[in-house]
């Protein structure tokens, strides 16, 4: 039988639990070493493949930048041109296969055995969730998306040669600015709602079934047991966790991009100086915000200021440990959201909104079935540089944030589980779109003020915080939100990753965390000076590829794990 010990750090099942009787145990397989004071704990293979694919890609990003400008680019098309009818449909499986856990007995099975109990109220978990989950991205395309979707759909649709070269989603709205209205944000709502969260809850499920019932190492590996058998130690299971890392680490960095292009932009748009038409915009004499306008180009110290003083913040929330680090940010994140989305809610005509938010709802489930539809579309703008890029987004993710909700869910039960983090966070969701994007699209159809409409999309944010009261005082308050999601997103990575590469240890030394939370960072600045965000949203697509084929082979593992859980 595993070695499930609490000195692994991964607690034993409490009451019955159908252990998996295997020899291995966890972080047989790792190098132990001390260097001065510094410990290391790592598993050879892995951390190795990782460390060295990871690097040789950055290598070619800043050694050979046209060539790898070139490379991204043709990656970029080519899966999102070639595979997105097989992203929306594992998209549409992962949907189904959750819905049908919620229903069926399974859903009784509590992770963690008949008698564990949670290890966090439903406050602590949530603000984790979110946090860890889809903080910056909503803080990023809140305003930017429903705006964007919007704009297309009021457009109608355009063709050429016999092609759509508009990009808006399915047959657009033209010139109607209510069903305009409505396509929008049922397409907003689309990428946040069911089925993100769903890809996020089948590796969560999946890490804490086999970890905490099966006392198998909290690794992407242990989920295959079923099918491979002892060779999920080998080498079948190195390149398993190898792609897991590889695709959270470009995920996260993907991640901070954008968190860091928001916060520059934002802290540019409200302390710079000079005017941006004329190319002379800047932010402590670094030039920044003026590309939209005058095609004058950015200056990238800003951005690597910003994510080296925020990665260094983060490195105080990892030496600090889950409960007084990512916890305690969590929280803190959550409750200035919270006052951040009411304040905009009751300045921008609570009525109003929750009326808007109950349409946009309504116009989602109206849409549901035509944008989850793989096979047919005309709108292949929409389809493959919003859809399938959004999907492999958060499969890359999916490593990252259900490990970590993996780590905070033992005690719950398999439908409570389902439930909170896939239909609960999703409400959440279709409420910020709500709000943010209600409030955006009210400016341009009641007020005629299109400068959140006609802005870069990381400033539509700020654009639209601009035409309500105390407007200085909350995109403050947003630029904080962006970094500390960025701190979070970055110490609960780093925890990922290091618990991967320890073979499945939890509590691996703190001096591997500082490690990957560095490499993050100077992952996200060197791609980001090497090929700006497309070289990270190649990274992305190009990992999250392989990775869907991973989960969905984690899908009949599952099942399996839990049919034999139930005897």
């Amino acid at each position: 039988m595993a070695d499930v010990s609490g000195e692994q750090g991964i607690p034993p099942p409490e009451g019955d639990a159908d252990l998996i009787d295997t020899d291995y145990e966890i972080g047989q397989d790792n190098v132990t070493a001390s260097i001065g004071p510094f410990g290391l704990d790592f598993h050879n293979p892995v951390f190795a493949l990782a460390g060295i694919s990871i690097m040789a890609f950055v290598f070619f990003a800043l050694a050979l930048p046209d060539q790898a400008n070139a490379a991204f680019d043709w990656s970029f098309k080519f899966v999102t041109t070639k595979f997105d009818w097989f992203f929306l449909s594992a998209a549409n499986i992962f949907v189904l296969f959750c819905l049908f856990l919620i229903v069926s007995p399974f859903g009784s099975i509590r992770l963690g055995g008949t008698d564990a109990t949670p290890d966090y109220t439903y406050v602590g978990w949530f603000a984790m969730l979110f946090a860890a989950g889809m903080g910056i991205g909503l803080m990023f395309f809140g305003v930017s998306e429903p705006m964007s979707h919007f704009a297309t759909s009021l457009g109608g649709t355009a063709a050429e040669g016999g092609l759509r070269t508009d990009w808006a989603p399915l047959s657009g709205a033209e010139a109607d600015s209510d069903a305009a209205t409505r396509l929008g944000m049922a397409a907003t709502i689309f990428h946040w709602g069911l089925h993100p969260w769903a890809i996020y809850a089948i590796v969560a499920l999946a890490l804490a079934l086999f970890s905490y019932n099966k006392g198998l190492p909290l690794t992407l590996r242990s989920a295959f047991y079923p099918l491979f058998g002892e060779r999920v130690w080998g080498w079948t299971g190195h390149v398993i966790d190898t792609l897991a890392v590889f695709a959270t680490l470009f995920g996260l960095a993907t991640s901070l991009g954008f968190g860091a292009e928001q916060a520059a932009s934002g802290l540019t748009f409200l302390y710079g100086s000079g005017d941006a038409a004329e190319g002379t915009r800047s932010l402590l004499g670094i030039t920044y915000g003026n590309t939209e306008e005058s095609g004058v180009a950015d200056s990238s110290t800003l951005l690597v200021l910003l994510i080296t003083g925020i990665t260094a913040i983060a490195l105080i929330s990892v030496v600090r440990g889950l409960d007084g680090g990512v916890k305690l940010l969590s929280e803190i994140n959550m409750g200035l959201a919270g006052l951040l989305l009411l304040f905009t809610l009751l300045v921008g005509g609570p009525i109003f909104l929750l009326t808007f938010f109950a349409d946009s709802l309504l116009a989602y489930l109206q849409n549901l079935i035509p944008l989850s539809n793989p096979f047919g579309r005309d709108d292949t703008n929409f389809v493959q540089g919003w859809t399938a890029f959004y999907w492999a987004w958060w499969i890359s993710w999916s490593p990252f944030v259900g490990m970590f909700i993996a780590r905070v869910s033992r005690g719950r039960s398999v439908r409570e589980f389902l439930i909170c983090v896939l239909l609960i966070p999703s409400m959440v969701c279709v409420l910020w779109m709500s709000v943010f994007g209600g409030t955006a699209i009210s400016q341009v159809v009641n007020d005629g003020y299109t400068l959140a409409k006609d802005a870069a999309l990381e400033l539509k944010l700020f654009y639209m915080l601009d035409q309500l009261p105390l407007a200085t005082i909350t995109s403050t308050i947003g630029i904080i939100l962006v970094v500390i999601f960025f701190v979070t997103s970055s110490d609960s990575g780093s925890l990922v990753i290091d618990t991967i590469t320890a073979g499945g240890k939890v509590d691996a030394p703190v001096t591997q965390r500082v490690f990957w939370c560095i490499f993050e960072g100077a992952v996200a600045i060197v791609l980001l000076i090497g090929g700006g965000l497309a070289a990270l949203q190649s990274a992305v697509i190009t990992t999250g590829l392989p990775f869907t084929l991973v989960l969905l082979v984690m899908c009949w593992a599952i099942f399996k794990g839990l049919r034999s859980e139930r005897g």
